[in-house]
């Protein structure tokens, strides 16, 4: 890796470093959960919005934030998001109320939805080289499944050693640290030409609001919130939605160029992605379930058997990903990826009341954990890789955006199933938990097997226009030919 990253280590740490806290901050509050609601006397409807508050910032501002990047500057807009993450959790660390934790939590949202789609921008400005390139996503992509899977283990035990508040206090060195090596480490943006001209405020306004509402819908529709309120939320989510496109179709510089969908990488890794995260984050919500519902494990313990499946992904990531990527191409590594993701779901899917660790559940979970890093970077390297330098910023929030609802609609439809199984099933708690947990692995599968038909579909459609762009190239070499003959 020196030989091919020579120079820019220090970027690549500091991007993956970033996006591994963002996405701990995903998972480490729920084992922190607890101890919060008897620390700020929260219901568990106050505490289900410590996690919703940051879900629903994080994916509705990305699409703002992605456009911003492109026209105010990657490095920039990197340094105001993880200025307003750390500040959120600084101030999340130090809430006495829970109005002001839910409020901080939100902000990190929003911290987080300006910095994603940054860093995916600076790391295709960064290394360009194709090598480079490849390692480079390779990192990138081990750290959504790294945080998932470590996000509980690590709140464990932070809560266990010092308090519940250091799970977010944690954030403020390194956030300082990012900001203090940014300046150094990261290429610097090119002046702003005439900004607030080219930024489409009426797009912002109506397409963050939908994505606000819709992705609020979701995350509550997750929890069993279906009633009339939500309901309105959702139909005024559609109508700003409809009001987006409306807008985008007349704007001389839109939010989000449609021509961008014309693209089969775009279009491919957008759809892709709605499955990652439909399939994968439901996997870790009801793995953690299993574990302690149906084993009997801690918290904690069911954060250290997830472990595993962080190891492997980190090795596959950097061993294997970039010399897949070299030989087949992204499309093919994230059809493959998608293939492993449901054959270790279907496994999932068949784990027993007392099953064993090693023999049960490690199987599953390695072909699982091989799995992860390839539909990651499979679905979002294509597609910032399609547009041109100065449009990957609003790219990387499209794809980003699609997996967060995709997780929301993944975990809602899946824990459905899974209630709606048990209650059926009936007779001792602990049987007929793990048949609903059956089924939500299964459907889980089933996206899964979905994303192997989008991958392979891309794959076909890649070699036939490969074939058409080879036989113009021919009539244009038949046709020097003869031109020179004559």
């Amino acid at each position: 890796m020196a030989a091919v990253l020579r120079g820019r280590r220090g970027v690549l740490l500091l991007l993956t470093s970033v996006e591994l806290v963002v996405f701990l901050d995903v998972s480490i509050v729920n084992v922190a959960l607890p101890a919060i609601g008897a620390g700020l006397g929260l219901t568990v409807v106050g505490l289900a919005w410590v996690g919703t508050a940051y879900q629903v910032t994080f994916g509705g501002f990305q699409l703002g934030a992605g456009r911003a990047t492109d026209i105010l500057g990657r490095r920039r807009l990197f340094r105001a998001g993880l200025t307003v993450f750390t500040l959120g959790s600084l101030l999340a660390g130090l809430a006495g109320w829970a109005w002001l934790l839910i409020a901080a939590r939100a902000l990190q949202g929003v911290g987080a939805a300006i910095l994603v789609p940054a860093e995916l921008s600076l790391l295709a400005a960064s290394f360009t080289e194709p090598a480079a390139y490849r390692r480079a996503f390779g990192w990138w992509s081990a750290m959504g499944a790294v945080g998932a899977a470590g996000g509980v283990v690590l709140g464990g035990l932070i809560v266990q050693l010092l308090s519940w508040h250091w799970i977010f206090l944690i954030n403020v060195p390194i956030g300082v640290a990012g900001l203090l090596f940014s300046g150094r480490l990261l290429p610097a943006d090119a002046p702003a030409t005439t900004p607030a001209a080219r930024l489409d405020l009426p797009g912002i306004v109506t397409g963050t609001g939908s994505l606000l509402l819709l992705v609020y819908v979701v995350t509550v529709a997750a929890e069993g919130d279906l009633g009339p309120v939500t309901a309105g939320l959702g139909a005024a989510g559609v109508v700003l939605g409809a009001a987006f496109l409306w807008i985008e179709t007349r704007s001389r510089d839109p939010l989000l160029p449609f021509r961008f969908f014309r693209d089969l990488d775009v279009t491919g890794s957008t759809l892709a992605s709605v499955i990652v995260g439909a399939a994968h984050v439901p996997a870790f919500v009801f793995l953690a379930l299993y574990f302690q519902e149906v084993q009997g494990y801690s918290a904690l313990k069911s954060g250290l058997a997830v472990l595993p499946i962080a190891a492997v992904n980190l090795a596959v990531s950097r061993l294997a990903v970039p010399a897949a990527l070299a030989k087949w191409g992204p499309r093919v590594v994230l059809t493959a990826g998608m293939a492993l993701l449901a054959t270790g779901l279907v496994l999932f899917g068949m784990l027993p009341a007392g099953g064993s660790f090693v023999t049960d559940y490690l199987p599953g979970a390695l072909i699982f954990a091989v799995g992860l890093p390839a539909v990651f970077v499979g679905s979002t390297m294509p597609a910032v890789k399609a547009v041109a330098d100065h449009e990957t910023g609003v790219v990387s929030a499209v794809v980003n955006t699609a997996q967060r609802v995709g997780a929301g609609l993944g975990v809602a439809l899946l824990a459905a199933l899974a209630d709606e199984r048990a209650d059926a099933v009936g007779g001792p708690r602990r049987g007929a938990l793990n048949e609903g947990y059956h089924l939500a692995f299964l459907g889980a599968a089933a996206l899964a097997a979905l994303g192997v038909l989008i991958g392979l579909w891309l794959v076909l459609r890649g070699r036939s226009e490969g074939a058409v762009a080879e036989g113009e190239e021919g009539e244009d070499r038949e046709g020097a030919v003869d031109a020179t003959s004559a």
